[in-house]
């Protein structure tokens, strides 16, 4: 995106100076309209809340009601979700005691929309609706401009952090207080797209009086991005108000209208527009120029799937994305070339084919300084290691940043790696920001994990981000090996990372764990790793209910090192059970405690070898010596296994 170059705001005088890109005006640009959802508040409403509350309060106590809302619309064809923050400003949300949590609100109702656009596999937009303040601004009221703008900056900030593509500015009737609400979006963001739309009753004006070609003068003037009408009536009237509007700007117009006058019914309002009609009408706004089309009250997905088999469709999913392959020029003669997209990194080539792979744990310095680390990755390519597992400050404690200490694997030691990479600590941009500078770099493999929360380790106070959750984080990367961002932003040449997900089988809650694991095998996980296991039981545990795995199954398999360190492992580490039988071992094991522990992940190893994938060795305390043993070990049985499947 190229941010705005110029912006100055005067009382009299706004003078506005842009040169903006992103994916929402690449989709404006095609010509053929934009469809977006229906109406959030009503479809609430039918599923069962009253109208006596504060529907964007229940972002914060029913966000799966919310979501189940959003959802349908994605599943009807919408290209764009509005989040359900219709009424998320201060002084709407007092009338319920809610004032304080303004940025709670909002936040979660951004939060809540991703989340559906991430379950649902579709690179929707996400739109920030704000709508009036809900009281008359000065001289009629006692809000001033000025406050006004700042309760809709306090709104807009907190939607801007949580990651909306665009604002939805409706349902406004004051060209006045619509005039405060832009400026305020401005102030937040210069370069954020905006949708300002008023609502017109029968007559063709707004509450407050304001005739279309009234209101086209005043967002002209601030340069709003698509401008038009919402709510109020039905159809007919939006498209009259349209027809007057069109002749006087050359910006794209939108219409999202009510589905007719409500009726009453039961205690429920009624909604007598059809899909039908709504399909018709949708066809009329396109033949009338409207770029932006969608419903407000009383649309339902069924409106918006009608609408979507009426309309052309513009834009394409990353699947259908065909992406122009450019010639990658090398930067110096020391860059080995990039192997071929479709070749993937050798550790892919070996899933692929289904070969054994070896793998051990190497966490980054908790300093700057690599050397112990390094040497100990040195060890293990020596050994025989098809990769090392480089941690994302894992137990959410401070270290060197994975992608860092992986490019210093990569060329210092020569030694492929897989970054565990978590959703704890960036948001959807960075997240992908991060990955394709990790590709430029050279690594390939990638392990998508939510991470531990941060108040697990040395800095309580220190937030978590979660814009996704490992599901939703797979379908990204794999978005990108399609050679679009999530927003379907060509990147140039398609990234070819490798993807993991992790899966334990010792989860409390296994029914939970496994839906986890099958959301993950459904987004594209190229095989799953597990948490730490000691025994064939606790291996059984998982192949009892996933017999024949459609993804390779790699076994993480954690030496101990004395009793201490088991009965640390047991009680304190999440995931990990260490069976009785191995506690009472190494009780008894003593000073003994790590030949015992060594001898136990041996026969663990030789138990599991032909019934698994791979293995993940991980090294407590950093005693690589010890898990290179165990290396060497596996290669062995892994050479022995080859021997005799060539000699059947």
């Amino acid at each position: 995106m190229v941010s705005q170059l110029t912006c100055r705001d005067r009382r009299d005088n706004v003078n506005f100076s842009f040169n903006l890109r992103s994916a929402f005006f690449d989709r404006l640009a095609e010509g053929t309209p934009i469809l977006f959802d229906g109406g959030m508040g009503t479809q609430l409403h039918a599923q069962g809340a009253p109208l006596t509350r504060c529907f964007d309060e229940l972002n914060l106590l029913q966000p799966d009601l919310v979501q189940t809302v959003h959802r349908a619309y994605i599943a009807a064809g919408a290209e764009v979700i509005e989040t359900n923050t219709f009424a998320g400003n201060r002084v709407a949300l007092a009338a319920y005691g809610l004032e304080q949590r303004v940025r709670d609100v909002n936040f979660r109702g951004v939060k809540i929309a991703r989340e559906a656009r991430e379950v649902s596999g579709e690179p929707v937009f996400l739109a920030g609706s704000v709508s009036s303040i809900g009281q008359p601004l000065a001289p009629i009221g006692t809000i001033t401009p000025e406050e006004a703008r700042a309760i809709f900056v306090e709104q807009i900030e907190a939607l801007l952090e949580a990651g909306v593509d665009l604002l939805v500015l409706e349902t406004f009737s004051s060209p006045m207080e619509l005039r405060e609400a832009v400026l305020a979006a401005r102030s937040v963001s210069a370069d954020l797209p905006i949708i300002a739309q008023v609502s017109v009753h029968e007559e063709g004006k707004t509450l407050a009086g304001a005739t279309p070609a009234e209101v086209v003068g005043v967002l002209d003037a601030l340069r709003v991005d698509a401008l038009g009408v919402n709510c109020g009536v039905g159809p007919q009237t939006a498209l009259d108000a349209i027809h007057q509007m069109r002749p006087l700007t050359r910006t794209p117009l939108s219409a999202m209208p009510n589905a007719g006058h409500p009726t009453t019914q039961g205690g429920r309002q009624i909604y007598v527009s059809t899909p039908e009609y709504f399909a018709d009408y949708a066809r009329r706004f396109a033949e009338a120029g409207v770029a932006i089309i969608g419903g407000c009250c009383g649309t339902t997905p069924a409106h918006i799937a009608a609408m979507r088999a009426a309309l052309p469709r513009g834009g394409s999913a990353p699947s259908s994305v065909s992406v122009a392959e450019f010639p990658r020029q090398r930067v110096d003669d020391s860059m080995p070339p990039e192997p071929p997209a479709e070749a993937g990194s050798p550790l892919a080539r070996k899933v692929r084919a289904g070969e054994f792979i070896i793998s051990v744990e190497v966490d980054p310095p908790r300093g700057t300084n690599p050397t112990k680390m390094l040497q100990g990755a040195a060890l293990l390519k020596e050994a025989g290691v098809d990769c090392v597992d480089i941690g994302d400050s894992p137990m959410a404690r401070v270290r060197m940043s994975c992608i860092a200490f992986a490019a210093l694997c990569e060329q210092r030691i020569g030694v492929e790696t897989l970054i565990h990479f978590t959703t704890r600590d960036r948001n959807l941009m960075a997240l992908q920001s991060e990955l394709l500078g990790a590709h430029a770099l050279g690594i390939r493999n990638v392990i998508a994990l939510t991470g531990d929360p941060p108040q697990m380790g040395g800095y309580p106070s220190a937030t978590g981000v979660w814009d996704v959750k490992s599901p939703g984080f797979i379908r990204i990367i794999k978005q990108l090996n399609q050679g679009v961002d999530w927003a379907g932003n060509s990147i140039g040449r398609p990234t070819n990372f490798l993807v993991a997900c992790a899966v334990n089988p010792m989860a409390e809650d296994l029914e939970y764990e496994l839906d986890w694991y099958y959301q993950k095998v459904e987004a594209g996980a190229d095989f799953a790793i597990t948490q730490p296991l000691y025994n064939l039981e606790q291996l059984d545990r998982f192949f009892d209910r996933v017999p024949n795995p459609t993804i390779p199954t790699v076994v993480e398999i954690m030496p101990l090192q004395s009793y201490r360190h088991a009965e640390f492992c047991h009680n304190e580490l999440a995931g990990v059970v260490i069976p009785e039988e191995h506690l009472a071992k190494m009780k008894q094991a003593g000073e003994r405690g790590i030949e015992v522990g060594f001898e136990l992940a041996q026969q663990f190893l030789l138990d599991v070898f032909d019934r698994v994938d791979g293995v993940l060795f991980v090294p407590s305390f950093h005693r690589y010596e010890m898990v290179a043993e165990l290396v060497r070990e596996t290669g062995r049985l892994r050479d022995r296994a080859r021997v005799q499947v060539g000699a059947s």
